[in-house]
């Protein structure tokens, strides 16, 4: 499997440039970050604020691809996006996370909240390299 097999499969669609979505997206995931921050992290909290971290992430990457032209509709393309940009390790990660957040969506797993703090550390990480690689540097 490769990023070209989703375009073929309808699940990535090529487009042009959507500098807007891309900010769009960006100011609405820092909002995010800047409101989950604030959140207890507990028992009961800990699935809701996985997943919303994880969404977070995906912004990101949906504002990378949508300035190179890409409207990504599958969260599994995401993945072969960032091995298609040299990005493997993140790529590892970010289908670590997309598979908690699926256990927990639809399959009805829990987290502790200690798993959940350990991740969001990881995702912020991850947050900041996307941003700087991608996004900073044209001006975003």
């Amino acid at each position: 499997m490769n990023f070209k097999n989703f375009i073929e499969k309808g699940q990535v669609r090529k487009a042009s440039k959507d500098i807007q979505l891309a900010k769009s997206l960006i100011d609405t995931a820092d909002s995010d970050l800047i409101f989950f921050k604030k959140i207890e992290i507990n028992k009961i909290s800990a699935r809701k604020v996985m997943t919303n971290y994880y969404d977070i992430l995906r912004s990101i990457l949906e504002a990378t691809a949508a300035l190179e032209g890409y409207k990504i509709y599958s969260h599994e393309a995401f993945t072969y996006f960032l091995i298609e940009k040299n990005e493997t390790l993140i790529s590892q990660k970010f289908d670590r996370f997309r598979k908690i957040r699926n256990g927990i969506n639809y399959y009805g797993k829990n987290i502790s909240p200690e798993e959940t703090k350990e991740n969001i550390v990881e995702i912020v990480k991850l947050i900041n390299v996307l941003k700087k690689r991608y996004l900073i540097k044209n001006e975003l």
